[in-house]
């Protein structure tokens, strides 16, 4: 549903602008700014905890972020929970350490990959952040690179920036008032790589998505799994605005992503245009309502009434029917209303393009509509809850009705599973970057960046296997991304082992097995290795290659050749084979007789099982077709 809805749009006719920002966890021994280890930590083995109230400070300039501001819309208590393996640092109890040399020298060979212009001196910045998600009110962050590119299909495109930064914490619950944080994953170092605006369609952006991941992933030094890459996506239209939708964890979604980032633009564009012709406004008055619903059947008004809650309603004028018009799908211009009313702390909004509903009436309505002298295009909102709450939700809609006129607001928004984003802050502006004065610069010496080792890209790696050794495109791909590569060449290298062989042993016998319930993770390098060794001597089959990893893998301890014997895989010279094979297809001549040739199949696999892997298939299948050939001819 979401593809089809975007699918018809032409962005080049829409002047699409887009970029990536890329950010990505590093495989170092500990964190950026002191020595705790980057392991994640379940929250009930939590040790301590302690909480926090963050409120916006002012730059250098005196001046204010504004969407530091919005952060404090509602006073939230944070809580931290934090370990044995954390510390001062994380806790803003203690100045931060030097940065990382590890997590640089990764950072220094990234931007070398990317082709970037490295800065002589790298400088370590605050970046404001006050929604709780680092115990300081801020991110530290140190600016690597600039001007660095990647081809790609649709020609060159530019990498902006490249930052050295922390992670932040990990937000494990929202108890409305306040939110609990995890201290495992706050200042894991990580990279931002932020491209140029030269994206051309939604395709192309998961292209880019796609070679920067690799480019990360074949340095052999970033963290792998679910949370350790996250990619955001800046998107704009011609007469739309930048927006940044945060948080996309999965490649396959980045393309959904800005088609329907794209086309909410084009909703809030056609929209603003009927407004402007309509004359609409949205005015700065709010009604108290509470007693038109002392006797109404809605249980979510009456329940907050009872709570001491109270009812307010605003006047949109002109906007009757559009406050429910479909912007993304299932997302609708009241759905944006109610993301901002949301961070006052209420439950969300009513607006009369949506009811009669939630027990609310038509005779309801009409009363409502009569008290604030509501026309018959206008929409009503209304919220309830505590004073406070329900006034500033209020004036948030008012607010984000009055960008509605203005056409699509500069906003960051949070990406969510189905493509679609929802509110979360405004864009951030210069005033949140200032000086890190606890943090010493690093010079970037000529023999720090002669030093750096460059990685083979997965890509060319995947070709060279290819051409060197005969693998299929797939197989390729699968063996060149992978952490085993180095032990597969090291394996194919001077033993008459079929590559291909190798690569199913490394990468697909391991999983099948651990299905079983096989620990797998018994197998070691050497268990490896030691298997091709019997497999090049002819002293095991290919075809018990399976058993072979099952039997080291259960009893690790022993060598291969060990292994082998208690799984009685020892091989079968050729005319152990042969015997076998003879008195095989002797005792089923009738069936050899009655289907010729075709009796090849069934016969194969009885004698594979007979053999149980101790010979290889190749060779079973070529005495075995000579053996039904020798029956044919009697």
């Amino acid at each position: 549903m979401a593809n089809e809805m975007s699918e018809g749009l032409d962005y080049r006719a829409l002047g699409l602008v887009c970029g990536i920002e890329i950010h990505q966890q590093l495989d170092t021994a500990h964190k950026l700014f002191c020595g705790c280890p980057t392991t994640h930590r379940e929250v009930d083995e939590s040790n301590f905890e302690f909480f926090r109230y963050l409120r916006p400070s002012r730059s250098e300039l005196g001046e204010i972020d504004r969407a530091a501001l919005e952060e404090v819309l509602v006073t939230r208590r944070f809580l931290y929970k934090s370990y044995e393996s954390t510390c001062l640092v994380e806790a803003d109890e203690e100045p931060p350490r030097e940065i990382n040399p590890e997590a640089l020298e990764i950072s220094l060979v990234i931007a070398r990959l990317l082709c970037m212009k490295i800065v002589d001196e790298v400088q370590t910045m605050r970046k404001t952040v006050i929604d709780g998600s680092n115990t300081s009110g801020f991110q530290r962050t140190a600016y690597i690179g600039s001007e660095g590119s990647i081809e790609t299909g649709h020609g060159p495109v530019g990498i902006g920036i490249l930052c050295l930064e922390e992670e932040a914490a990990r937000i494990v619950e929202d108890r409305g008032d306040s939110l609990v944080y995890s201290l495992d994953r706050l200042g894991i170092p990580l990279v931002e790589i932020g491209t140029a605006p030269d994206i051309v369609s939604p395709e192309h952006a998961r292209e880019v998505a796609k070679t920067l991941g690799m480019i990360l992933r074949s340095t052999g030094r970033v963290k792998r799994g679910l949370g350790t890459i996250r990619q955001d996506v800046n998107v704009s239209i011609k007469g739309g605005a930048r927006v940044e939708v945060k948080g996309v964890q999965e490649l396959n979604l980045i393309d959904r992503i800005v088609g329907l980032e794209a086309l909410r633009q084009f909703r809030l564009l056609e929209i603003r245009d009927e407004l402007r012709l309509r004359g609409a406004s949205a005015g700065a008055d709010i009604w108290d309502v509470t007693s038109l619903f002392a006797s109404t059947g809605s249980k979510v008004i009456s329940r907050s009434l009872k709570d001491g809650g109270l009812l307010l309603a605003c006047l949109l004028k002109g906007f009757d029917g559009l406050v429910g018009r479909e912007i993304q799908p299932d997302r609708r211009l009241g759905t944006e209303f109610s993301d901002r009313a949301k961070r006052a702390g209420v439950g969300g909004i009513f607006h009369t393009d949506e009811l009669p509903a939630y027990g609310i009436t038509e005779e309801e309505i009409s009363i409502v509509r009569s008290h604030i002298a509501a026309a018959a295009d206008d929409c009503v909102i209304m919220v309830t809850g505590p004073r406070d709450r329900a006034e500033k939700a209020l004036k948030a809609v008012i607010a984000r009705a009055g960008e509605a006129l203005q056409g699509v607001p500069e906003e960051t928004r949070r990406a969510l599973p189905d493509g679609c984003s929802e509110y979360m802050r405004p864009l951030p502006g210069s005033a949140r970057m200032y000086p890190e004065t606890d943090v010493p610069s690093v010079v970037i010496t000529d023999e720090m960046l002669e030093g750096l080792k460059l990685p083979e890209l997965f890509a060319a790696r995947a070709e060279r296997f290819e051409s060197e050794y005969g693998l299929n495109r797939e197989q390729a791909a699968v063996m060149a991304s992978s952490p085993n590569y180095n032990l597969f060449e090291e394996i194919v290298a001077g033993r008459k082992v079929p590559p291909s062989v190798v690569v199913r042993a490394l990468e697909t016998i391991p999983i099948e097995l651990a299905r079983e319930g096989v620990q797998v993770s018994c197998l070691t390098d050497q268990h490896y290795i030691e298997c091709f060794a019997l497999l090049a001597e002819g002293k095991v089959a290919k075809e018990g290659l399976v058993e072979l990893l099952r039997s080291l893998a259960d009893h690790p301890e022993k060598s291969a050749s060990g292994a082998a014997k208690a799984a009685g895989l020892v091989g079968v010279d050729e005319a152990g084979v042969e015997s076998v094979i003879h008195s095989l297809v002797a005792s089923k001549a009738d069936l050899v007789r009655s289907k010729g040739e075709r009796s090849a199949g069934p016969l194969m696999g009885l004698v594979m099982k007979e053999l149980r892997g101790k010979a290889d298939g190749a060779l079973v299948s070529a005495i075995l077709k000579k053996e039904i050939q020798n029956i044919l001819k009697e």
